[in-house]
This record gives C-alpha cells, structure tokens and sequence, in this order.
C-alpha cells in the first residue's frame, strides 16, 4: 500500500515524534508489540505452572512497573498464588496501560529518532508551519530583522544593483517563479507570439507591485518583450525574499524586502526610480504609491513618461482626482476596472485565498462564527461566497444601494457597523476608502474579535486611534497583534491592516495570470499607441484586449467558443470576431 503522506510530503515514517511520545519496540523487523501478542496467546494455553511465558524485556519492565505499583497498593496483603486468569489479567492491563508506563531514557530515544528523520517535529504548532512554508521570504526576516539598506549585495554575475534581504536564496526563488509559470498559461503565451517582435523594445519600465512569484513571471516577460525593468514592492509584508533574490540574480534591479519600515518603503522607491541616472517611459503600479512620489519629487520626470498602468481602485481614485484637478500631464489606463481585473482577479482571486490567509494566520473555525464583510464590491462578494461556504454568518456594510440589493438578493443581510459590530467574531474590510473602522468600533467588539483588511491599502482601519497610551500592544506572531484594553479585553489585529491574503497567504497564479496579462497589454498599447490616440486623461482598456486575455487562458480548459454565423452577428449588429461587448459594459 502507498504510503500516507503528510501535507509537507513526507511518509508518516519520516515524521518526528513529540516529546511524550513512547519509542515503539521493533524486534528483528517485526511490529511494535509483536512479542507481547504472542505472549499473551501463549498464556493462554497452559497455567503459569505447567508453562513458562516467555516475555520481550520491554514486556517485563511494564510488568515489573505494574507490580511495584500493585505491591504498593496492597502492602501488609497477602498475594494469591499467580494463576491461568491472573496471568492473562496482568498481560492485558499492562497492554492497556502500555501508554501510561513510559519507560527508561525516553528523551535518548526521542534525539536518535529526530536525527534519523531530520524532520521538524510534530509537536510544533501548525501556525509555526504554515508561516515558514508560505513566503519563501519568511525565515529571512525571522533571522535577521536588521535593514539591508547598508548591506553590500552581489549577485553570481557581479550585479549590484538592487537591494534584497539575501541574495544567497536566489535558486529557491527562482524554483518557485518556474512553478508559478505553470499556472501562467497566456504570459507564457504572450512571450511566444511576440518575443520575436519585442513590442516592447526599448521601453524604460519602473515597477510598484506585491514580489511574489506571480509578479516575477510579468517582470520576465516584459523584459523578454525588450523592456527594462526596475522594481518596488507596494505592500511592506507581501515580498517574497527568495523570489525578489532570483530577480536581482536574473539582472533585474530590485527594492524590497519582506518587513520593511516605512523608511524603508520609501527609501526602496526612490532607488527604484534612479531619477539621476535612468528616465522611465512607462510606470506600472499598484496603490498609486509610486505614481505620488514621481509626481511629488520628480515632476519633470514624471512629465516625460508616456503612460501610467495603474491596477487598484486606491491608485485609480488618485489619478482620477488628478485629472479631475489637471494636473494629470500623461495618459493613464485604469486597469483595476478592465473586465478581467473585477470579474477575475478582484472575485476569484479574494474567494480563493481569504480562507488561507485567515487559517494561517489565527487557526480559526469559521462554523457559525458571525462576521461582517464592510463593502460588497467584487472583493466583498468573493470574500462572502468563501465564508459563507465554511458556515460562517455573514453581515454586509455598504453605501452603494446597487451592491447593497445584490447582497440582499444573495442571502445575505445588509446593515451598519456600528449596529453589528457588538456581536461579530470577525471585522472584515473590503471598500478601498479610509476609516472604515474607528475606536468607537474598537471599544465596542467583543473580547477575542478578529480584525483584518482586504482591500489594499491599510487607510480602512484607523490604527492610529488604538496606539495609545492606555492601549497595551502584544505581538502575538507574525502577522497577528493583540490590541488589549485595560480591563483585559482582547482583539485580534492581523497584518497591521494590511492586505490579508498577500500579506498571510500565496494567492492563485491562475487568476493572477489574468491581471498580470492585462497589465501587460495595457503597457504595449500605451507605448505603442500613435501620437495623440490618448490625451492626458484616464482610459479603460478596449474591450478587445479584454476578450484576447481571456481567449489566450481558454486553452488550460479545453474550452471551444462557439462561432457566430454571418446572419447571427449581422442581426446582433457586431463582428463575427468580436468585441462582443460594448466599452460601457462591465
């Protein structure tokens, strides 16, 4: 039979034992207990005084200890002679109480075991785990908590140009940037049909998005399409460590590390940019942080760019407002509102990696656990399906009358924080808009509430209202402090507010390769665009370039379209080929 394996892929053989755990005793490649079921049907059939049992030594030193035990309770009695019944009796309590009598140098045994294995013992807890194996970039940071920032670093090829946590765990990143393409069909797609043409060739490209290895795979293929790249991570807790080392091994200069400070955050962009020394065509971003800072500091740089990708609802509310004001002096695409970002990335993506990011970081059940999700956008929506499947009794906050009756005619009940937030186990924020959740919310949730951010930027959550002096903070683990109040009162923070599945969890690279692969053709159409086709303004992608995202990931299905007749699109009005929806249509 195969053998069973654990979630880390190894055999129940090759797993360490706890501490309290007895040493089996293994004769002669025999079972554990063997010689004791042998014994015992051997004194069976005959008296003790007809036939000698013969015992394992293991055997007799339980017995020995089951009768010191005996002989002390029954001390000044008289002892019955040993018969047939009297010996069975011995034999099967000593079997039963087999784990209770531990014997002689059980923690030699326990050292020789875990020596044979070399695997992390059981009796660590599963949140110790799963916070090692999710970020490859997770053990760095629990090493060394010093700053980089004054390390000098230097790649197998004699690069220097970036600043990482370890430059030395570039093959393991490397190791999980080639499994993520394997979930990344149209990237990879997309490098084959016009890597030859390098549509991008020449293009100066600066990067602010979550280093994981789903964003490695984008970075490589824009490179591979003729840019060059230079790199930023927009959360502080998202890097992955050994991913952002394979990049800078591959040449790619990159800012970021796993725990950065806020110092650090901004100090990483400013190098990212190199205003002295490298001018950047195009700026991808997500959150509108880089966006700000080029803008801000460098405002005769950013008037030179030819075009703004920008993927979140915080960074496009930003550019949004410029251009309301006029003071946006470049074309922008906002990639966050694209078909495939909300109905892919912002739903599936959510619904798939929440529960994750939520198991790893606290353990908690979700059966009949009352949470409430504030906002039912695409990220509320796939945030609700998820718990609601687990059991979880979801409440909705929301402001849009739209998004609050879809969540009505789903089941779900719409109300108010302040009229639910007594009674929730859970405060999940999911709007994209600032001070969601205040003290007044604090003070009122209930001893052992859970607190987290899935939207991305962590305005949602008004920390600065429980950092103060009456409030004790306690670090927890990673990822989860203990805000306390004075009369003993806890509630659960997780990622200081921010983005939960990234921050927690790894998220999908499937789904991800469906934004990745917008964000791509969103920054070939900006740099090939003619002259004057976009002013300085904010435009959404053409639905065209909508529908050949999605076509180009139909193949890992083994999914066929269904072609239209010539008399059926002449009657619908459109192409036979597409787009099959208007630009309005979301």
């Amino acid at each position: 039979m195969a053998e069973e394996k654990n979630q880390r892929g190894d055999s129940c053989e090759d797993r360490a034992l706890p501490d309290d755990y007895p040493e089996p005793c293994l004769e002669d490649g025999g079972e554990a207990h063997e010689d004791v079921r042998e014994n015992a049907s051997a004194a069976t059939e005959g008296s003790s005084s007809d036939r000698a049992v013969k015992v394992s030594p293991d055997l007799l030193q339980m017995l020995e200890a089951l009768e010191k035990r005996r002989s002390h309770q029954t001390r000044g009695q008289v002892e019955p002679e040993a018969s047939e019944d009297g010996t069975r009796e011995l034999i099967t309590e000593a079997l039963r109480t087999n784990m209770q009598i531990q014997l002689t140098d059980q923690q030699q045994g326990f050292n020789k075991h875990v020596t044979k294995s070399d695997h992390r013992s059981l009796s660590r807890s599963n949140s110790q785990r799963s916070a090692e194996s999710f970020s490859s970039g997770g053990s760095d940071t629990a090493k060394d908590e010093s700053s980089p920032r004054n390390k000098q670093q230097k790649s197998s090829k004699g690069f220097t140009d970036f600043c990482i946590k370890n430059i030395n765990r570039a093959e393991f990143g490397r190791r999980e940037i080639e499994m993520a393409q394997q979930d990344m069909p149209a990237l990879m797609i997309l490098r084959k049909r016009t890597g030859g043409e390098k549509p991008l060739a020449g293009a100066k490209v600066v990067g602010c998005t979550h280093i994981t290895a789903q964003t490695a795979v984008l970075i490589e293929t824009l490179a591979a399409l003729g840019a060059q790249c230079r790199w930023a991570a927009c959360n502080i807790f998202s890097t992955q460590n050994a991913v952002a080392a394979a990049l800078a091994d591959g040449g790619t200069p990159v800012f970021a590390w796993k725990g950065e400070s806020e110092d650090d955050f901004w100090w990483c962009i400013d190098r990212c940019v190199a205003a002295d020394t490298w001018t950047p065509d195009l700026i991808l971003d997500d959150g509108g942080d880089l966006t700000h800072w080029i803008y801000k500091k460098y405002p005769n740089v950013f008037k030179k760019v030819r075009g703004i990708v920008e993927e979140s609802v915080t960074g496009v509310y930003r550019l949004y407002q410029l251009s309301k004001e006029g003071k946006l002096c470049v074309p922008a695409m906002n990639v966050n509102d694209s078909v495939t970002k909300q109905k892919f990335d912002n739903l599936y993506c959510c619904k798939e990696s929440i529960l994750d990011g939520l198991k790893r970081a606290t353990e908690i059940m979700f059966g009949g656990k009352q949470v409430v999700v504030c906002g039912y956008g695409e990220v509320g929506k796939g945030s609700c399906i998820a718990l609601k499947a687990l059991g979880a009794v979801v409440n909705v906050t929301e402001v849009d009358p739209i998004c609050a009756l879809q969540a009505c005619m789903d089941g779900i009940r719409v109300t108010t924080l302040n009229e639910i937030v007594r009674q929730v186990d859970m405060v999940i924020t999911c709007t994209g808009s600032k001070n969601v959740v205040v003290r007044e919310h604090f003070d009122q949730m209930k001893n052992g509430c859970i607190v987290c951010n899935m939207g991305h930027s962590n305005t949602e959550i008004d920390l600065a209202s429980v950092r103060t002096a009456e409030l004790k903070w306690q670090h927890v683990r990673p990822h989860v402090d203990h805000i306390i109040w004075p009369d003993g009162k806890r509630v659960a923070l997780l990622a200081e507010g921010r983005l939960l599945n990234l921050t927690c969890s790894p998220v999908p690279s499937f789904v991800l390769s469906v934004t990745a692969t917008t964000q791509a053709m969103a920054l070939i159409e900006l740099y090939n665009a003619p002259k004057g086709r976009y002013k300085q303004d904010v435009y959404l992608l053409p639905k065209k370039m909508d529908e050949y995202v999605s076509s180009l990931h139909l193949p890992i299905f083994d999914a066929h379209l269904t072609e239209l007749t010539d008399d059926q699109a002449k009657y619908l009005g459109i192409s036979k080929h597409g787009p099959f929806k208007a630009n309005y249509y979301r």
